[in-house]
């Protein structure tokens, strides 16, 4: 019988760029943050003589067997990644039932990845040490390593380099949907173009700092005694010690840093409706809201919010002015494993 598990969204809260590194890729500072949203990723596998991955999905752009270019997409180059380092020859059918945007910043594609590993190896009856989860996470995508965590990860390097951090009760939160779709690849071009990335020096941005040294010192509180671990076998860390917001809820500390997102610069500048729908996002007084910013490179933007009511009133400006919304919510590690098989 298939495997069918729910591959979430992700946001960032905030998105410092740096400079160009010797390899060729950009620095980053982030916080992720896993939505309730979803994908679902169905996945069947057998051993056999010789391995077969086919891949289907609903959605006209996700790369497949039928296209012929299944081996560009990430479940696809996950599964054929696993086996390998399984040393196991399989027949693999995954099928990705799209709900979240191609190229919107939600990190849609990686987190079919996870979920077509998390299937692969509940079908196979075996599964990869941690330690190799995450390496092939991170050839696979920047992205892809953080959705082995879930809920609130501080991520380093060029993304992948990830660490769980403290995280609190969920908040609402509004996506908007555009149906044009950015590039990330382009949007790190225009960005060097414009000589704004090769300027950035990460330590020398006082919020970035501000969020660089209150994500370190919330991924420090955790103590290996009674720390929580999911099904991804990585340690969750507590919240002992902290007080007053923190304790309450991290991730409000986090959205009270004033942390940004660079490539707002870039894609505000390409799609100018995108800054009236921040604008949307926002509110006003009464109704704004706690945090809006663009999610990765785009082209989706979100706000977060501290009731549902004041995220409906921000899902109707934005879809008075004619674009898609969904109200959701944030995603916390305990609830993200709890959810994520689709029985």
């Amino acid at each position: 019988m298939a495997t069918r598990v729910r591959s979430h969204a992700k946001i960032n809260l905030g998105l410092a760029v740096g400079p160009v590194r010797a390899d060729g890729f950009h620095g980053l500072t982030t916080i992720y943050q896993t939505l309730a949203v979803y994908d679902v990723v169905t996945v069947s596998a057998r051993v056999a003589a010789k391995t077969s991955i086919v891949l289907t999905s609903d959605h006209a752009g996700v790369p497949c067997t039928a296209t012929g270019d299944a081996e560009r997409n990430t479940a696809w180059k996950m599964i054929a990644g696993a086996l390998a380092r399984m040393g196991v020859a399989a027949e693999v059918e995954i099928d990705i039932g799209k709900r979240l945007p191609v190229q919107g910043g939600l990190g849609a594609g990686s987190a079919n990845a996870v979920a077509a590993l998390l299937g692969l190896e509940r079908e196979l009856g075996q599964a990869l040490p941690e330690a190799l989860r995450l390496e092939l996470s991170a050839e696979v995508g920047s992205d892809v390593p953080l959705f082995l965590l879930g809920g609130t990860v501080l991520g380093l390097g060029r993304g992948e380099e990830v660490y769980a951090l403290p995280d609190g009760p969920a908040l609402a939160c509004v996506v908007a949907l555009p149906e044009v779709g950015v590039s990330t690849a382009l949007a790190f071009r225009e960005l060097d173009a414009r000589g704004a990335a090769n300027k950035l020096e990460l330590t020398s941005r006082p919020v970035v700092d501000k969020l660089r040294e209150l994500s370190y010192a919330l991924a420090a509180v955790g103590t290996p005694t009674g720390a929580e671990a999911g099904p991804s076998g990585i340690a969750r860390p507590g919240v002992l010690g902290i007080q007053g917001d923190l304790a309450e809820n991290p991730l409000l500390a986090l959205v009270r840093t004033g942390m940004e997102n660079d490539f707002e610069e870039v894609v505000f500048s390409q799609h100018p409706f995108l800054r009236s729908t921040k604008r949307d996002l926002m509110g006003t007084s009464g109704d704004e809201a706690l945090y809006a910013s663009l999610s990765g490179s785009g082209s989706a933007l979100f706000g977060l919010y501290e009731s549902q009511t004041a995220a409906r009133a921000a899902q109707h400006r934005v879809q008075s002015n004619g674009m898609r919304a969904i109200v959701t919510e944030t995603l916390p590690r305990r609830e993200y494993w709890a959810t994520m098989f689709a029985e």
